[in-house]
């Protein structure tokens, strides 16, 4: 029973909340289909994020500093938050001033950057990654393999391998796609606790609005 409690809680993901800023092993850059979002999420909430006017498809969830094991979160910076202007700035790759805001407090304090640095780094780290551009063409919601995600996007940027991202759903459909890079925003491959492959056959990809 010991040695099974034990191996329990090793597979669990590591969180490590208020740990020095500046400490961690290499980024996950998410980038979040935004119509998914919003058929699940943002319409109840009439969030501004899913207004027809935006046509939001792959937005920036985060960037996130890593540990090759875990992660951590909440980190201890005397670096001053942003100013609503920064996060304001934001929107037009992240959707919304407001998780601009929450991607800084949860995970911007553990980069060991102020915040216009750090807003600078995502803004730049998101830049580098092509996104493909057919998933924009869409006219009507699909059911694909999760893998199709995939391969779109090793197609479109060939300094990625496999091992390199990973592609998420929820509630059946497609959810986000998660590249790990270095601190230096080169690709790296992730550790075992960020690939997580999505392994639906038929996940529902909405179209761009």
């Amino acid at each position: 029973m010991r040695w099974l409690l034990i191996w329990m809680f090793s597979a669990l993901p590591v969180f490590a909340d208020g740990k020095k800023a500046g400490e961690f092993d290499y980024y996950v850059l998410a980038l979040s289909w935004s119509p998914s979002w919003c058929e699940l999420t943002g319409d109840a909430q009439k969030s501004d994020q899913c207004d027809d006017r935006h046509d939001h498809g792959w937005i920036l969830h985060g960037l996130w500093p890593q540990f090759h094991q875990g992660w951590p979160a909440f980190c201890r910076t005397p670096e001053p938050p942003p100013t609503r202007r920064m996060t304001r700035e934001m929107a037009d790759i992240q959707g919304s001033a407001g998780l601009a805001w929450h991607q800084w407090k949860k995970h911007g304090t553990c980069s060991g950057l102020s915040a216009a640095d750090y807003y600078t780094l995502s803004r730049h780290a998101y830049g580098k990654v092509v996104r493909p551009p057919v998933f924009r063409k869409l006219d009507r919601q699909v059911a694909l393999p999760a893998k199709i995600v995939e391969e779109a996007f090793l197609k479109a940027n060939p300094d990625l391998d496999a091992d390199m991202l990973t592609v998420t759903c929820t509630q059946g459909r497609i959810q986000e796609v998660r590249i790990c890079l270095s601190r230096g925003l080169e690709p790296v491959p992730c550790g075992r606790d960020v690939i997580r492959d999505c392994t639906l056959k038929d996940a529902l990809f909405p179209p761009v609005r």
